[in-house]
């Protein structure tokens, strides 16, 4: 009848929250008291409830009793298949306040809000240099361990990044992706295109702080810079 009535007698002698049944109080009152009864077996973790440690099982089990009607796709977590859905469904329920661009996950929301609110959580252990991204600060700190982890499979050589060995594999298939849109020569890398736009816009982003001479190339303002340092050419 309490269903009906809404009546709710019995309360939370710490925060005051009011439930309808006993048992829902004392399952509650293990948030204040942190009290876990319920222990994983393989692993010793311990949980509040039994629902979590069920839940918990089937990382040991490898259970996924949650199937995708859409492309069959199993998942361990009801709420994993309800996040995957969203890849056939469209849906981005989470819109960033500012800009109002949306997301599937509350998680890509909250690393988006970053780019507004400029903060940068994922700080190095060795120069202390902050990043917005885990993913950012992982790949920083290869500077400083000296792991390479991709290496090409034609020549061994190792790199830092996946880009530098997408980069360097065009090395060995001469392959030339990038291509001027005015002259329609082609180039390996978009770097190099990059500069050689230049020429069509007459760009000279180098400037001699000297005599102000501008140059459309790093290595020409170098080069220029021995005038006034007297360096030999």
């Amino acid at each position: 009848m309490r269903v009906h009535t809404g009546d709710k007698p019995f309360t939370c002698t710490v925060c005051k929250k009011a439930f309808s049944q006993s048992e829902s109080l004392k399952i509650h009152m293990r948030i204040h008291t942190g009290e876990k009864p319920f222990t994983c077996t393989v692993c010793k973790k311990a949980f509040s409830h039994s629902g979590s440690l069920k839940n918990h099982m089937r990382i040991h089990t490898e259970e996924k009793p949650f199937t995708c009607t859409v492309c069959k796709k199993a998942f361990s977590y009801n709420g994993h298949l309800k996040r995957h859905m969203r890849v056939h469904t469209g849906e981005k329920p989470f819109s960033c306040t500012v800009c109002k661009k949306a997301f599937s996950r509350s998680g890509s929301l909250k690393k988006h809000m970053r780019i507004h609110t400029g903060e940068k959580p994922f700080t190095s252990t060795v120069c202390k240099k902050a990043f917005s991204h885990n993913g950012s600060l992982k790949k920083h700190m290869r500077i400083h361990t000296g792991e390479k982890p991709f290496t090409c499979t034609v020549c061994k050589k190792a790199f830092s990044h996946s880009g530098s060995l997408k980069d360097h594999m065009i090395i060995h298939t001469g392959d030339k992706p990038h291509s001027c849109s005015v002259c329609k020569k082609a180039f390996s890398h978009g770097g190099i295109l990059k500069k050689h736009m230049r020429i069509h816009t007459e760009e000279k982003p180098f400037t001699c702080t000297v005599c102000k001479k501008a140059f459309s190339r790093s290595g020409h303002l170098k080069r220029h810079m021995r005038i006034h340092t007297g360096e030999e050419k």
